[in-house]
């Protein structure tokens, strides 16, 4: 059985989320704080944490900084009433998988969650990334797929790093401006696109079956061939 950890300093949102868990089969920890949220991340293992922005001893992002120091590769989920684009990219860039906006429906919170879980399975080291074959040396800043090396640039390292850690999930616009370039509005340009281009030949090259999907007015996913529509 997966287990989630609910760091939810609201009990109405807690016990909705938790509620709608159990009945997904999921396990489910509740704690209120940033404090408590450590101590079990030390002492335990989740598959998925589901974090507030707004905590009464921690500010959220800063939260998921140190759990990005303790657990580097499991999913975050961050849920929270601050709702503009600003306020998603922090999140995105500071290390969450996902941001869901309050109120929220708590169906959408558990097919969003069972995504991020059977999308876990992108194997992260101090060292590698690797989804379906390909990995991604984070030392080297090369691809490589059985003895083939590909270098990348370092506009296409950033770029891969970040489809290759939320594999299947959708990547928008305005995130990997932020989180890649530094950028707080959109310049206007095909940067994206062009080095979305240079890294699907790059992709070829290696005789990948992954695939990088435009999703036109929306972003980028990272895909591989049993993907189905549903999980993106």
């Amino acid at each position: 059985m997966s287990s989630v950890l609910c760091v939810e300093d609201d009990e109405f949102f807690a016990r909705e989320i938790i509620h709608a868990l159990a009945e997904a089969g999921i396990s489910a920890q509740h704690v209120i704080t940033a404090a408590e949220a450590i101590s079990c991340l030390e002492n335990e293992s989740y598959d998925l944490i589901t974090l507030d922005r707004v905590l009464p001893d921690l500010d959220g992002i800063e939260l998921l900084k140190k759990i990005r120091a303790i657990k580097s590769d499991t999913p975050v989920i961050m849920i929270s009433g601050m709702n503009s684009v600003d306020d998603r990219v922090s999140g995105i860039s500071a290390g969450c998988q996902d941001y869901i906006v309050k109120p929220f429906s708590s169906e959408e919170v558990v097919a969003r969650i069972l995504v991020h879980l059977r999308f876990s399975k992108v194997i992260t080291d101090t060292s590698m990334l690797s989804v379906e074959g390909i990995q991604l040396d984070l030392i080297e800043k090369t691809l490589c797929f059985g003895k083939v090396y590909m270098p990348l640039k370092s506009v296409e390292f950033r770029l891969m790093n970040m489809l290759m850690r939320n594999h299947g999930i959708l990547i928008t616009r305005p995130m990997i401006l932020e989180a890649v370039w530094g950028y707080k509005f959109d310049p206007g340009t095909k940067v994206i696109d062009v080095h979305i281009n240079n890294l699907r030949k790059k992709l070829d090259a290696l005789s990948s079956s992954l695939q990088i999907i435009n999703l036109r007015g929306a972003g980028f996913v990272l895909k591989s061939p049993d993907d189905n529509e549903e999980s993106i």
